[in-house]
Parts: C-alpha cells; sequence; structure tokens
C-alpha cells in the first residue's frame, strides 16, 4: 500500500501524466459521444415489466387470441359540463365523430359513432345528473406514445374547430364544457410527458444545488467547479456506453432509470471528489510540497474511495437478479455510472488538483506556516498566527459518554423506525401522476358519474370443456362486482367462455388488486363444481387489475431475493476491506435501522404531513439499495481513518481524531447527497417525490446519526474486540502484553 500510493499518484498526477489524464477523458467523451448514440436517443418507456410466464401476461396471449380485439387501444374522453350537457354540446359531439370517422386522426383505428345513434340512444350513454359522456377513440395498439399524442393532438384541434374553443384547457369545474382524455392512451401520454419533462428540469436543478452546496460549504468557485467537471465528464462517457448497450438489445432504459442515475451520479460522484479534495486540503496545511501533498492523499484516500464506490456498484448490480422489468433495468445503468464515476474520481479528479494545485481552494488557499509567512511578506502584512488544529468536540462526546451516546440515538432511530410496519403500498400507476394531469381528471369524472371499475374491466377466462358453468351468478353475488358481461366464446376454442367484470372499486387500487385471488377461487369453484378436473389450469385473469397483481407479487419475491443478496455482499466487502466480523456485523446493524427509520420517518412526512394514503411499492427496496450502499460510503471512510490511525496511537485518541478528521468532509458529502436526491421533490411524479424523500432523510440519518455518533461509540465501547479478528487486535495484545511484563 506505501509503495503503490506515490507511483499511482504518478500515473495519473505527475507533472506529465496530469495533462495525459485530462486528454484521455477528453479524447474519450468526444470519440464515444461522436460515434454512439446518447443514452436519451435509446429510451423505451413501453417496456414491459412481467415476464412471460406470469399469470397475467399468459392470460392476455389468450385473451388476444380467443377474443381479438380489432378496435385498437381506447382513449375514453370524457365531455363534461356542470348543471348538463346541452343539446348543443351532443350536436358538436356527433358530428366531431362524423368527422372521426370520415376523417381519421393519426393513428385512429375506429371511434364510436355517436352521430348514428338516435336520441334515446344517446341519451342513455350520459350519466345519471347529465352532466357527463364518455367518448371511446381507439388507436393503432402498435402506436407507441409520441405517435398516440400526435392523434390526440390532431383530435384536439378538430374540436376545437367545432366548439369555437379548446374544451380540453376548460376547468372541469366550470360552467364551461370540458374534456379530458384518460383510459390507456390518456395515461400513457401522460406518464411518457411527465418522464420527459422532468429530465431537462431535474438536470438543471441538479447542478445548481451541488453547485450552490459546493461554494456554501467550500467558498471556493474552483473547488465548486472541480467535481462537476469530473461529473460531466463521467457522464459523457456513461451516456454513449448505455446508448451502445441499449441500441444492441443489451439492456433496456427508460426515463425513470435514467432521471434517477442523473441524481445519483451527481450526488455519489461528488461525495467521492470530496473525499478526495478533502483530504488534500488537510495535507497542504501541513506539506509546502502540492505534489507530494496529493500524491499523499490519493494514496491515503483511494483504498476508501475504491471500497465505497465497490459496494455501490456490486450493490446496484444485483438489480439485474429481479424478476420485476422496473428494477431489472435499473441494474445496469445505476452500476455502470458509479463504476465510471468512481474511475473519474480516482483519475481525473486528481489531475486537475494537480493542474491547479493550491488555487483550487481560493481564496481560503491552505498553507504552511513557512508559505503562509511568506505570502503574507511579499504583501508587506504581518504573518499570520499559527493554525489551531481544532479538537472534535463530537469525538470527546463519543469517546468519553459512548453508551449515552448509542441508547439515545438507538432509541430515537428505533421511534421513526416503528412506523415503518405501518407503510401502505400502492401500484396504482395513476395515483402517481399531479392531481391536475388530464387522465387523473378524466378517471376522477368517470368514477364520480359512472364507476370507477369502467376505466378497466378484469377479463376472467375458463375452459368449460362444454360442461354448464354458473360463474356468472358467483360473481354477481360478490359486493365488489357491479356489472358481470354475456360469456363470450372462444374464437379458436368454442368452449372456452370470457367474462368481462367491471368492479365497483378503483380497479388501480390496492383494494381491487387483492381480489384478484378471490376472483381467480370463484372460477375454480364453479368449474370444480361443473365436474371439471384440474380447474386450476384451466382459468386466466387478465386486465390492468390482474397485471398490477402479479407485480406486487413479483416485487415482493425480489426484494425477498434481493435485500439479502445486498446485504451478503457488502458484508463480504467489509470484511475483506476491514478484516473484521465484529466491525462488520455493527455497520451493517447500523445503516439498516437507519433504513427502517428513514422509511419510517418518510411515512409520516409523507402520509401525514403531505396527506398521501400509500406510497409506491417500488420504493422500500430502491430505498433500501441505495442507502444500504450509499450508508456504507460514509462509514468506510471514518472506519479506515480510524483504522489507520490506531497503528499509531491508542484506540480513543484514533477515534477522536478520526470523527475529527472526517468529519467536515462526510457532513458535506452527506449534504450534497441528500440535496440531490431532494431534487425529486420538486418534480410533478409522485414516485419520485416519495423516493427522493425517503432517500434524503436516510442520507441525512447516516451523516448526523449513524456516522458520527453510533458507530464511533460502538467503536469505543468494543475497544480492542471492535476489530476481531484482525491484526490490529493481535498488535494490541502484544503490546499489553509487552506492557505487563515491564510492569
Amino acid at each position: 500500500m506505501h509503495e503503490s500510493g506515490p507511483n499511482y499518484g504518478k500515473w495519473v498526477a505527475g507533472n506529465r501524466s496530469k495533462w495525459i489524464t485530462l486528454l484521455v477523458w477528453i479524447v474519450l467523451a468526444l470519440v464515444l459521444n461522436l460515434t454512439l448514440p446518447a443514452v436519451g436517443e435509446r429510451e423505451n418507456n413501453n417496456a414491459e415489466n412481467l415476464a412471460d410466464d406470469k399469470a397475467s401476461v399468459q392470460a392476455e396471449r389468450l385473451a388476444a387470441q380467443e377474443f381479438p380485439n380489432n378496435t385498437g387501444v381506447p382513449a375514453l374522453i370524457v365531455w363534461h359540463r356542470e348543471g348538463g350537457l346541452q343539446d348543443e354540446d351532443l350536436t358538436n359531439l356527433q358530428q366531431l365523430t362524423e368527422e372521426l370517422t370520415s376523417e381519421p386522426v393519426a393513428n385512429q383505428s375506429q371511434v364510436v359513432p355517436l352521430h348514428e345513434l338516435p336520441p334515446p340512444a344517446l341519451d342513455a350513454q350520459l350519466s345519471e345528473d347529465r352532466s357527463t359522456i364518455i367518448l371511446p377513440v381507439f388507436f393503432d395498439e402498435a402506436a407507441d406514445a409520441a405517435a398516440l399524442e400526435e392523434g390526440i393532438k390532431q383530435l384536439e384541434v378538430k374540436a376545437e374547430e367545432l366548439y369555437g374553443e379548446s374544451p380540453f384547457e376548460a376547468d372541469i369545474n366550470g360552467d364551461e364544457l370540458s374534456a379530458r382524455v384518460t383510459g390507456p392512451v390518456g395515461i400513457s401520454i401522460d406518464a411518457t410527458g411527465l418522464f420527459e419533462d422532468a429530465d431537462v428540469s431535474l438536470l438543471i436543478a441538479t447542478v445548481l444545488i451541488v453547485l450552490i452546496l459546493l461554494l456554501l460549504i467550500y467558498r471556493s468557485p474552483i473547488l465548486a467547479i472541480i467535481p462537476l467537471i469530473g461529473v460531466g465528464f463521467a457522464y459523457l462517457v456513461i451516456s454513449p456506453l448505455l446508448g451502445m448497450l441499449a441500441d444492441q438489445g443489451i439492456i433496456t432504459v427508460d426515463s425513470q432509470s435514467v432521471s434517477i442515475m442523473l441524481v445519483l451520479l451527481f450526488g455519489a460522484g461528488t461525495d467521492y471528489c470530496l473525499f478526495i479534495i478533502s483530504r488534500f486540503r488537510q495535507l497542504l496545511w501541513q506539506e509546502s510540497d502540492k505534489k507530494k501533498a496529493l500524491f499523499r492523499a490519493i494514496m491515503n484516500s483511494s483504498g476508501a474511495i475504491a471500497m465505497s464506490g465497490l459496494t455501490v456498484v456490486i450493490s446496484l448490480f444485483s438489480l439485474l437478479i429481479a424478476e420485476y422489468g422496473a428494477y431489472q433495468r435499473f441494474a445496469v445503468p445505476f452500476s455502470l455510472s458509479i463504476l465510471i464515476m468512481l474511475i473519474a474520481s480516482l483519475t481525473l479528479i486528481p489531475a486537475l488538483l494537480a493542474i491547479f494545485g493550491r488555487v483550487s481552494f481560493y481564496p481560503f488557499v491552505p498553507r504552511t506556516p513557512e508559505l503562509a509567512a511568506d505570502h503574507a511578506k511579499k504583501k508587506g502584512k504581518p504573518a499570520p498566527a499559527p493554525r489551531k488544529q481544532k479538537e472534535s468536540k463530537i469525538g470527546n462526546i463519543v469517546t468519553t459518554r459512548p453508551w449515552t451516546v448509542i441508547i439515545s440515538a438507538v432509541v430515537l432511530l428505533s421511534v421513526f423506525a416503528a412506523f415503518a410496519p405501518q407503510v401502505k403500498y400502492t401500484y396504482d400507476l395513476l395515483s402517481s401522476f399531479p392531481e391536475d394531469v388530464p387522465s387523473r381528471e378524466g378517471f376522477k369524472i368517470i368514477g364520480e358519474q359512472f364507476s370507477e371499475g369502467e376505466l378497466a374491466p378484469v377479463k376472467i377466462m375458463v375452459d368449460t370443456k362444454g360442461e354448464a358453468v354458473d360463474l356468472p351468478d358467483r360473481l354477481a353475488e360478490l359486493d365488489y362486482v357491479n356489472v358481470v358481461s354475456e360469456p363470450q366464446q372462444g374464437a379458436e376454442n368454442s368452449q372456452i367462455a370470457g367474462y368481462d367484470v367491471e368492479l365497483t372499486i378503483n380497479p388501480y387500487s390496492m383494494e381491487a388488486m387483492q381480489h384478484i385471488p378471490d376472483l381467480r377461487a370463484e372460477a375454480e369453484a364453479s368449474l370444480a363444481a361443473a365436474g371439471i378436473s384440474n380447474p386450476e389450469n384451466n382459468v386466466w385473469i387478465s386486465g390492468q387489475t390482474a397485471m398490477q397483481y402479479d407485480s406486487e407479487v413479483t416485487s415482493n419475491r425480489d426484494s425477498d431475493v434481493i435485500i439479502p443478496v445486498v446485504i451478503g455482499l457488502i458484508s463480504l466487502l467489509l470484511l475483506f476491506y476491514l478484516r473484521s466480523i465484529v466491525a462488520t456485523i455493527y455497520l451493517m446493524a447500523t445503516v439498516i435501522l437507519s433504513y427502517f427509520s428513514a422509511l419510517g420517518l418518510g411515512w409520516i412526512i409523507i402520509h401525514y404531513g403531505l396527506g398521501a394514503d400509500a406510497i409506491q411499492g417500488a420504493i422500500p427496496l430502491y430505498a433500501f439499495v441505495f442507502l444500504i450502499a450509499l450508508g456504507q460510503d460514509y462509514n468506510i471512510f471514518m472506519v479506515s481513518s480510524i483504522w489507520q490511525k490506531r497503528k499509531q496511537m491508542p484506540l480513543k485518541q484514533a477515534i477522536k481524531e478520526g470523527v475529527g478528521e472526517t468529519s467536515s468532509v462526510i457532513t458535506s458529502a452527506g449534504l450534497i447527497l441528500a440535496g440531490t436526491f431532494a431534487v425529486l421533490t420538486t418534480l410533478p411524479i409522485q414516485v419520485l417525490v416519495q423516493f427522493g424523500i425517503i432517500t434524503a432523510i436516510g442520507v441525512m440519518l447516516d451523516t448526523f446519526i449513524v456516522r458520527p455518533l453510533i458507530v464511533p461509540s460502538i467503536t469505543t465501547v468494543l475497544g480492542k474486540w471492535a476489530f476481531w479478528p484482525g491484526k490490529l487486535t493481535r498488535e494490541e495484545e502484544s503490546q499489553n502484553a509487552v506492557k505487563q511484563k515491564q510492569m
């Protein structure tokens, strides 16, 4: 280690190598961006989350085969006027359907011909208070969100020409006629639009928050820019690499993963830069030769930085074993971005520090007493007083009153963690939209004026084997079923009967999802009563509710598998790096407690503060992987400092100095990382808002409670056993034995 450090520093930050390192990154960024597509150009926001062997996916395939829907994907256009629709409204609407029939908009496959309906039939389509009517317009199933949006825009133009003003821009609670697009088409358009709008605003906000925090913390414009240069070059390399992988079909990327990847890159990437910058600044107060100071900083911090980065890379890469598509799509973009950023922080950042030298910290340049005196003399000023090393107050507290600190901090975190089991989850995509998004507004009106279940019926298919079944009667008796359609006969297998079941509740809700097993049980019981053997193999349930139920089951399976894997992998890395079973156990235990505390405190804020009934079901696993991996970054950096100092001084003094030495940089890094995740709360997408809140809270708990208080206090209490069975324990035992002999 002592030999490789200086040599490694010369390779990346020597007199010539610093320029070579910078040139390599510039050339690499230029070549990759000129020859490969950017990741944003290869996003696929329509990728499936469920594998082909899932029950709902198989049911969808059977439904397409036996009950083909040649009409296409529906856009449900909700027309509404408070106080009741006027005759002129309906006349214009009939004229609109006539125009859509004769001159379809882009990608339109069919429209319900309201203009052909006689007045009584048209009246039957109205809500009970005559304020609302739904116009289904069908679009090509192969059309993506952009193509669907083009068709809807053309439809809106036609409507504006007929009505004289756009009903799609009218207030749904006003007296004027309003129109909103919901259903599968409306939801798809809104989901894509929200994420597309988020990318640019997220990037700008993240850069600004990092820049502002760096300026406030370090008060140096050059130092504030250096980490951003590192992150910028890393992104210029990452984007085309991911674009190439997506272009080759090796991975799939979507807007959500790219958005969170940007936040992770700026937050964690800046942290790694600060770890080496901080050590460089500390050494410049003691070392007059900036090269020696930089090489020592590289030697002292590179191991901890590399280990910190590897814990994050491996943890995020473990998402690849997930079955749920959204989790799996995160694995490569996240882990690759951290890996490239790790390389940049260990090569490009040292090169930039070598180029700028002490000027990096202007106007508060760190100098040795001799250099400070010479600098003052040149300016005709008296030599400044020698810089005093501040004693760490926290270091004193954790070494003198460790049990008080441990008990107080653990009780506080446990109180927050007690709320974690109360968290309620949802897989409802609509609930993650802002309330004023058209598809959500339209869905709300449908629920108020008709039935929420009308938006997404559940399709139950059974193979009757030619027997008479009483399934419709059984379904109609269920209190959560509103309407059961007449049986439909399979196109290829006439013995397969299909029923469209309209629920009385929101088909996207958790309550509706939990009824899928009940519906399956009713269908199997009906087949069994008809004398059909193996009824479980002759029932299929498709529809959005069934798919969300499978999403929940798959997500729970992934959590059960990935969480132990992440804990195991990080534990092995800690054990390899620290050579201590005891330290590995309490470091893992503290970040796990911190995670549950963040989840509980996040629920308090999201549920009781913001009024949300539930959080998105994917958030706990995302938050766990991020917080467990990122939480260990700070532990590794601080503990490695204690471990190094313990070789030259008593343990309590090593803890005191280690905490003091790393407190400022870890606090700075934690604030920046929490700040970048908090940027997600400014977006209009609830899943990102909730993820940002919980992750930012977790980072802050790690930064201000776990790392500075609990971990060093436990280390103080355990004493030499904190290193067991590592080398330091044996050294201490030998030293104690020698002292006893001398006595």
